[in-house]
């Protein structure tokens, strides 16, 4: 068991996939799709020329291309939901457990779409395909760096707009979505009321607060502090890497309960033998975490971290001042399912959301997610709600 909490720990916290069915024989081989829009302006009023993100697909769309179901994805994440890409991929997409067919997500019933977002972090993952500071400015043939404009979670979804209307889809039968994509899900239910028939809100929140930004910044300090991220113009030179490596360090605490956390080092030695001789020396727990962050560093570009903690940062649902205004303007039926030990998007804040749309007379229910992983619950501790989820994309 302790050995299996440690392999837990280096998959959870350094890869954008999670567990799901990681060993089935039956899990799907899916396949990465590229998809383009020109001339997409941002909120922030800058029109982009050209806008590429990738995407994938479980399940087959029917004639009347009614039975979609929109995921979208986490802060880390990609659209990399379910399945495998080959099949001795190490691990399936991150909901695995419950899209496929017979699963909470009946892929036997229903199409499933799920994309990778503007400035998706993982730019050096060759299965992302994303638009944002990394990629080409055509105006200087140059990365963009910080000339790219400041996007938003309402960008986001305008762009899963786009790419839903090239395929023809006008309406969705759901939209599901975790942490970062329940803001995402929320967004689409509140700016496109009449297009969600149902909205799974997942470890989420549906405004920011004083203490939710400012705990973002943490995630972006350590970037702007590395010396070689010189204000983003560090392309074709000396990566940040120190920096990201140190953000990714600050995500994985934040999203992790102290339960997990603690039990996934079982041999953890706080007199430790080096750290005791040598101020130099890290302790062993922390140069094992070191190594894994940098792992995961590699794979991502850190101002794409900043544009993607830039945009959580500005979220409130339908970009409205006023949230219960705008939780007024959801029809959807509504399934909050906020996680009980969340320290970092916490589930208090999802209660009163539920108790406000409750009294604006809203179709709307909330059931919390019990374990120990903390914000990571909405991942990995979803399977107990797999039944709920099935019955009420059901109803």
């Amino acid at each position: 068991m302790k050995t299996k909490l440690i392999i837990l720990l280096w998959l959870v916290v350094f890869s954008s996939t999670a567990f799901g069915a990681a060993n089935k024989a039956d899990t799907m081989l899916v396949e990465k799709q590229h998809f383009t829009t020109k001339d997409f302006t941002t909120v922030s009023g800058v029109t982009l020329e050209q806008v590429d993100i990738g995407w994938e697909s479980y399940g087959k769309l029917n004639a009347n291309k009614d039975n979609v179901i929109l995921i979208t994805h986490y802060f880390s994440g990609t659209s990399h939901a379910a399945g495998k890409y080959k099949a001795d991929d190490a691990l399936p997409g991150y909901w695995d457990a419950i899209i496929g067919p017979g699963k909470a997500i009946d892929t036997n019933k229903y199409y499933v779409i799920s994309s990778d977002t503007l400035v998706n972090a993982n730019w050096h993952d060759p299965n992302v395909i994303t638009t944002g500071p990394a990629s080409t400015n055509p105006k200087t043939g140059k990365p963009y760096g910080l000339d790219f404009p400041v996007v938003t979670i309402t960008d986001f979804v305008n762009v899963q707009k786009r790419l839903l209307d090239s395929l023809g889809i006008t309406k969705l039968h759901a939209v599901m979505g975790a942490s970062m994509g329940s803001f995402q899900a929320l967004e689409w239910a509140t700016r496109y009321p009449d297009k969600v028939e149902r909205l799974i809100h997942v470890i989420g929140a549906a405004t920011m607060d004083a203490w939710t930004v400012a705990a973002l910044e943490k995630w972006a300090l350590p970037i702007r502090l590395d010396k070689n991220w010189q204000q983003g113009n560090y392309y074709g030179k000396e990566r940040p890497l120190d920096g990201l490596a140190a953000t990714m360090l600050n995500i994985t605490q934040d999203a992790m309960h102290p339960i997990i956390y603690n039990a996934s080092f079982p041999d953890f030695n706080l007199l430790d033998e080096g750290a005791l001789k040598d101020i130099r020396t890290l302790p062993k727990l922390n140069q094992v975490l070191a190594q894994r962050a940098m792992a995961r560093a590699k794979t991502q570009d850190a101002n794409h971290v900043l544009y993607l903690v830039r945009a959580s940062q500005l979220f409130t649902a339908g970009m409205q001042s006023d949230l219960t205004t705008a939780l007024k303007n959801v029809s959807a039926k509504t399934l909050l399912l906020p996680a009980t030990n969340d320290l970092l998007l916490r589930p208090e804040n999802m209660r009163t959301v539920f108790d406000t749309m409750k009294a604006a007379g809203k179709d709307v229910e909330i059931s919390e997610i019990e374990g120990g992983w903390g914000h990571l619950d909405g991942i990995f501790s979803i399977t107990p709600k797999a039944q709920l989820i099935s019955e009420f994309l059901e109803e």
